[in-house]
């Protein structure tokens, strides 16, 4: 049997944002059905530190700190004419590492999550390659340069120009391209003109147990007046721009319906444009919480309104999981298998979010009722089992419950 290498921008443990959702959900799945050897970043030595109960099933495991500043890694970008993303993620010790692992290990397949490790990839490699997208990031780059200016709407799209092509050249080079939707599969089949064969979704998943739990306990400092919920990584400039126009254009609409309503944006490291936020409009920043779900379990509604959004959004799953009615902006919604007023409601404006929320907060009937609708549907088609059912055999491994049953 031939093993796997897997690599990672992030240290894939704990599951506690939404790539390393995914990178670790894969890397479990991976580990079931061969051996498999790690190479990732770490943020900080506290990452690179963090344990996990199965890393001692890991094969062998290389974690590098990233600490190269993005002001070098820019400079190094525009000398040598590559995206600033590829080069924030130069390292000589994952390049030996690999190669160390392929000359000296039955490597079969290398799995490349994140398109800033394809890079690693040696171009003398024989064996299988599956590169796990998820989204398409020059996509996104294209829409931070459309909706700034100046030196940074230039800075964009030269990035999202560089990374267009060798995304598209990775993807020719690799077996099978993963995304995490259907629509941003087809994005990038028609991007890239590569076919469904070789350009596949394959969606995240939700912890049923952990996320559809009832037990839960509300949050208990917010027990007076409607509650409104943001979850998410508060320095990642989607979520700073989701909650900047909730807080500022959204919000003031809300109150004048529901003069006591708060809105809460809860997740680890807020930026300062974040942070200016709290107090205002009824917004509280509480930064990192000990239990998503407790938030989660206390909010009346849960936000998404996303102005620039890729693939799923982990945040809308979890809370429609637990049962929660959820508004989400027509691209936050996009890669989600779920049908507006039924699962979900998608606002299409600032306005209409307005609208939408005061709709719910004054239907507790009405929301009660979208909330188990969505919880039913995130049950019956979000599991990861459901999820990466195909996962071994793009690998080029039987999928392990195929072959026990075989045998």
């Amino acid at each position: 049997m031939g093993e796997i290498l897997f690599l990672a921008h992030r240290v894939p443990w704990p599951p506690n944002r939404g790539d390393k959702i995914r990178s670790h959900h894969f890397l479990q799945k991976l580990m079931d059905c061969a051996p498999v050897h790690v190479a990732c970043f770490a943020d900080d030595e506290n990452e690179k530190q963090t344990g996990w109960d199965r890393k001692a099933e890991l094969a062998s495991c290389e974690i590098v700190v990233r600490n190269k500043p993005k002001w070098r890694a820019g400079i190094e970008a525009l000398a040598s004419g590559k995206p600033v993303s590829l080069v924030s993620f130069e390292s000589v010790q994952i390049s030996t590492y690999v190669a160390q692992a392929i000359d000296t290990c039955r490597i079969d397949c290398i799995f490349v999550f994140s398109g800033q490790m394809a890079q690693f990839i040696p171009p003398e490699f024989a064996g299988r390659v599956v590169m796990d997208f998820a989204d398409v990031d020059s996509a996104k780059f294209e829409s931070y340069a459309d909706e700034g200016s100046g030196p940074m709407a230039w800075i964009n799209r030269r990035e999202g120009r560089l990374l267009r092509t060798f995304e598209k050249t990775v993807a020719g080079r690799a077996d099978h391209s993963l995304f995490v939707s259907e629509a941003e599969a087809l994005l990038f089949r028609q991007r890239s003109g590569l076919s469904a064969e070789q350009v596949k979704a394959v969606g995240n998943g939700i912890d049923l147990e952990f996320y559809g739990s009832r037990e839960v306990q509300p949050e208990a400092s917010v027990n007076n007046g409607p509650l409104i919920l943001f979850t998410g990584q508060m320095d990642y400039q989607p979520n700073v721009q989701a909650v900047q126009s909730f807080s500022t254009e959204v919000m003031p609409n809300i109150l004048a319906h529901f003069p006591d309503a708060r809105f809460a944006i809860v997740g680890r490291a807020p930026s300062e444009k974040v942070t200016q936020l709290d107090g205002r409009n009824g917004t509280i920043v509480t930064g990192a919480v000990d239990d998503i779900r407790s938030w989660i379990a206390a909010a009346d509604v849960v936000v998404a309104p996303l102005r620039i959004a890729r693939g799923i959004q982990n945040k809308v799953l979890e809370a429609m999981a637990m049962a929660k009615p959820v508004v989400a902006s027509a691209c936050a919604a996009e890669g989600i298998e779920a049908n507006d007023d039924e699962h979900f409601l998608i606002a299409q404006s600032v306005a209409e979010e307005a609208r939408l929320v005061c709709d719910l907060l004054g239907d507790p009937e009405r929301a009660g009722q979208l909330g188990e609708q969505a919880r039913s549907l995130i049950h019956s088609h979000y599991s990861w089992e459901t999820q990466l059912v195909d996962l071994s055999s793009l690998c080029g491994f039987q999928n392990p419950a195929i072959a026990e049953a075989v045998a």
